[in-house]
């Protein structure tokens, strides 16, 4: 077994928290190690979750923008197909050329890069088994980055050949002419999207009372509406009672709200049931960093209750959200190097959720804003009012703001519609600076743009929208 010279830290995984973590660690001149078990570095994210999907959203979208096009007089071709094969192989490039990125940046910043299974046997070592070789990795911080996998209901495996991962519906060879997905939170409704564009018959089945049940109910009941104009199926306060595949697909039987029980055979089930933290086989244990549920407990400046040892992302009880671990990445390693980080406001933190319409928040429902005890009020304004909008041949959705009634201090902002994920931006940068709906009336939004719509919502918190 190898021994290493000790370095300042040393960060398992190379999701989005562990490489961005690493490369600040280089930029602060910290001798950074990074450990990763992986043939290519970028995690979940990158390898099989934000990037890949949204590859394929794209070219979705695309095909849904190139039969407008033919029905609205500026293409002449005949019948619209689709080679899925090409549009994979296109989705394959994007991750590739990403992967590549992430592992110039990491030498372009002097990590020390070691392959292989990474277990921590004490607050200051890492054994790291690769290749048949074991090496020991001594720092003195460790930042466990490990990331998160997804996980099913239990005694439905992951066959990812009929029962589905997200991992296995991104890489289906052919497009399947059914698919019934389970759970309706960012991965159900994004791959709804996607295979519904491409032509196959989806259904959508929540427990919830709602898709997308993180999000304001307002949001949710508008996607649930355009999902249904488009011919996805959706069921919510829906159980699934069985899924057993049998003859090149799978029977599926669920009970709806009303208690009638459905039956469908469909050629994939994709299981959109949630994330589950990789903390297992680390040394956790051996070491004694307290866990929850899996999940590791860190302070304000991501520091585990071992000293010296940090955790980020999606093994933290955070939002899983590669955005959210990225961040805590910086403040991890500038608390490392003693540079004083801003803890993190989980209440600034934006949630997009690409599926087509995109759906994107930050702040709190109106439901949770009552809840909270403050006096509410909220202005909606829908994109079917905004020119921009028309223009793009894209007018479902809305913006909604949600507002303390006593200073118009702004809680919330939602947002359903075409690329509201670029434009909730504003809305964020207005919370975490304790903006106003008067400073937002106030700010002039340029014309024709998509952003009208916010401005004309802060408006109608008042009553005094322009153009409704």
């Amino acid at each position: 077994m190898k021994e290493q010279a000790p370095f300042d830290v040393a960060i398992i995984g190379t999701g989005p928290g562990g490489y961005v973590a690493a490369i600040r660690a280089g930029q602060l001149g910290l001798k950074t190690a990074v450990i990763e078990k992986d043939t290519r570095y970028g995690g979940t994210c990158l390898l099989r979750g934000c990037i890949p999907t949204k590859a394929l959203l794209r070219d979705a979208h695309l095909l849904q923008e190139v039969k407008k096009a033919s029905q609205q007089g500026l293409l002449k071709i005949g019948e619209i197909g689709v080679d899925f094969a090409k549009i994979q192989d296109r989705k394959s490039d994007v991750v590739e050329k990403m992967a590549k990125g992430v592992d110039f940046l990491l030498r372009k910043n002097k990590a020390t890069v070691f392959k292989g299974y990474g277990t921590v046997v004490t607050p200051n070592k890492i054994v790291v088994k690769g290749d048949g070789v074991s090496t020991e990795v001594n720092a003195k911080n460790i930042i466990l980055a490990t990331g998160s996998e997804a996980k099913s209901l239990p005694g439905y495996n992951f066959d990812e050949n009929y029962i589905l991962s997200n991992v296995g519906a991104l890489d289906l060879a052919e497009v399947p002419k059914s698919m019934l997905i389970v759970g309706s939170g960012a991965v159900g409704v994004e791959f709804a999207s996607i295979y519904s564009s491409f032509g196959a018959k989806v259904t959508v089945i929540e427990i919830l009372p709602s898709i997308v049940p993180l999000e304001d109910e307002e949001v949710s009941k508008e996607l649930k509406r355009v999902f249904t104009k488009k011919g996805i199926e959706v069921y919510t306060k829906a159980k699934l009672e069985s899924a057993k595949p049998k003859d090149a697909g799978v029977e599926v039987t669920f009970q709806t709200e009303k208690g009638e029980v459905k039956h469908y055979t469909v050629e994939k089930l994709l299981m959109a049931t949630g994330r589950g933290p990789n903390t297992a086989n680390v040394g956790l244990e051996k070491i004694g960093v307290t866990t929850d549920r899996g999940f590791i407990k860190v302070n304000e400046f991501m520091e585990t209750n071992v000293k010296g040892v940090y955790a980020i992302g999606d093994v933290t009880p955070s939002p899983l959200l590669a955005h959210v671990a990225q961040q805590e990445g910086i403040v991890a390693v500038e608390r490392i190097a003693d540079k004083h980080p801003v803890p993190i406001n989980y209440n600034h933190v934006p949630s997009c959720t690409y599926c087509d319409p995109q759906v994107a928040s930050v702040g709190l429902t109106e439901s949770k804003a009552r809840e909270a005890g403050y006096k509410v009020k909220t202005g909606k304004f829908p994109f079917t009012a905004i020119g921009k909008a028309k223009i793009e041949d894209a007018s479902d959705g809305f913006v909604k703001i949600v507002a303390d009634s006593g200073y118009g201090e702004i809680l919330g902002v939602h947002m359903i519609g075409t690329t509201v994920t670029e434009i909730i931006s504003e809305a964020v940068a207005a919370i975490a600076l304790e903006g106003t709906v008067e400073d937002l009336v106030n700010t002039i939004h340029a014309h024709p743009t998509l952003a009208e719509a916010t401005h004309e919502a802060m408006e109608n918190v008042f009553g005094a929208a322009i153009h409704i």
